[in-house]
């Protein structure tokens, strides 16, 4: 058995296969999670990759040893499991997936009763220390698996529900699937819209052979800018390995921030529901917090990472929150993160005004400078975030997730990672794009070179 502790990371469970996690591994940690749970009914789904129906065959196998009845969906996208753990009613669900992670990877996505996520602070911790500790114990009673194929048509009439389809028309839309789990869900979605739809790499691929499907990376999305331009598209979006976060290029084939994606959403969220939370996470522009405030919501900056933004939703009833990864989640989905629902969600914006999207944004991107994040390998992490509260000590500082600073026209977050020695900055300036770039340059510098 192959399953070393450094699979178990702050979100999920990922590593290389075979080298560092393989199917005997995912049984045992099948069997972990049910015990550490104490679930009776189980969804699991696995992605494309090619390792992937290997790594859901063993960890069904080790879920069913621990005594649970599981239902396995085969293919499917990771938004996909989360819908079908809430519908369905079950106690627990895992999605075999490494995300946006080169093909070599393998991993697995781990939830609770309503989608909420296992994290390194819920649960994921023990379960490798309960993988390290045996997991060889008796075949407990009452286990059963069971397959079901019903999953597709069901999640897509749900999502297909946020949005009013008929208004959905007259748009060329250019569409990346990079080979990911996106292609599962596009083609039956497509089929409802009175649009022009060109789809690019629809295909579920595992070796994903035309570009990693991580569309944060610039080189990733250097194909759908260009075709963006080239087909004389309206609007492009690209998904990520397992579908669960999408990204936008507007019609002049530029990218999308994802926090002014947020604000955008936002306002549109909000123009439908009336007043309500939104949560958005502090790495994030400005625009984010006055968008919400413009439009009547209540705006709720909270800490980075999937499991943090869905307990924060939960417990102020968000309607809706972002993040700039471009994850977006959604309190009618189980306050859970979905690829589809904000494609559809922008569409439906888009067919709405006369306006195109460069334009909806424009705004954001005159008042609003931002850095983007910006990684520097350090090799003494709180040292070089005491530099920096000494240095910035006459700005109002937090720190709810790293290091905040905030002066009355610019501001900065410093997180370090979870897994490697990095600080992550995330600089904005309201004055201009000039001052955003020194004020990057002036902290980079004292993070770099301390």
């Amino acid at each position: 058995m192959t399953l070393t502790p450094g699979v178990f990371k702050a979100y999920d469970v990922r590593g290389l296969h075979p080298e560092e996690m393989d199917e005997e591994g995912a049984e045992r940690i099948g069997r972990a999670f049910v015990e550490l749970t104490g679930a009776k009914t189980v969804a699991v789904g696995h992605d494309v990759r090619l390792s992937s129906p290997g790594m859901a065959d063993a960890f069904s196998a080790g879920a069913a040893s621990a005594g649970a009845a599981v239902t396995e969906y085969g293919l499917a996208a990771t938004e996909m499991i989360y819908f079908a753990v809430s519908d369905g009613g079950f106690d627990a669900g895992a999605i075999i997936t490494a995300s946006h992670n080169p093909p070599q990877y393998t991993g697995i996505k781990l939830v609770k009763a309503g989608a909420l996520p296992l994290s390194g602070d819920t649960g994921i911790g023990e379960l490798g220390r309960m993988t390290a500790n045996g997991g060889d114990s008796a075949k407990a009673p009452g286990g059963s698996r069971t397959k079901d194929e019903t999953l597709l048509p069901r999640f897509v009439d749900h999502a297909m529900g946020f949005v009013n389809a008929s208004a959905i028309s007259g748009m060329r839309v250019v569409l990346d699937a990079a080979n990911g789990m996106s292609g599962l869900y596009l083609p039956p979605v497509l089929e409802r819209l009175d649009i022009d739809g060109v789809g690019y790499y629809l295909d579920p691929d595992g070796r994903f052979p035309h570009h990693e499907p991580n569309p944060l990376l610039p080189e990733n999305r250097e194909f759908i800018e260009n075709k963006v331009l080239e087909d004389g598209a309206d609007l492009g979006i690209a998904f990520d390995g397992d579908a669960d976060r999408c990204f936008f290029i507007d019609d002049k084939g530029e990218f999308v921030p994802g926090d002014f994606l947020t604000a955008l959403l936002a306002q549109h969220l909000l123009r439908r529901h009336g007043p309500a939370p939104i949560v958005y996470d502090l790495r994030a522009s400005w625009a984010v917090r006055d968008a919400i405030n413009a439009a009547g919501g209540t705006a709720d900056e909270y800490r980075v990472g999937h499991a943090f933004i869905k307990t924060r939703m939960r417990e102020i009833d968000a309607l809706f929150a972002g993040e700039v990864s471009g994850h977006y989640y959604f309190r009618e989905f189980s306050y859970a993160d979905s690829g589809l629902i904000p494609a559809l969600l922008v569409l439906e914006l888009l067919a709405g005004t006369d306006r195109p999207l460069s334009e909806l944004i424009a705004g954001f991107r005159e008042q609003y400078h931002i850095s983007g994040e910006i990684n520097s390998t350090v090799e003494d992490v709180p040292g070089t975030l005491q530099r920096l509260r000494e240095q910035y000590s006459d700005g109002t500082q937090t720190e709810v997730d790293g290091l905040s600073v905030a002066y009355d026209d610019w501001h900065f977050n410093v997180r370090p990672s979870n897994t490697e020695p990095l600080l992550r900055l995330n600089l904005e300036s309201l004055r201009s794009a000039e001052h955003m770039e020194q004020a990057r340059d002036e902290v980079l510098e004292l993070i770099r070179t301390g």
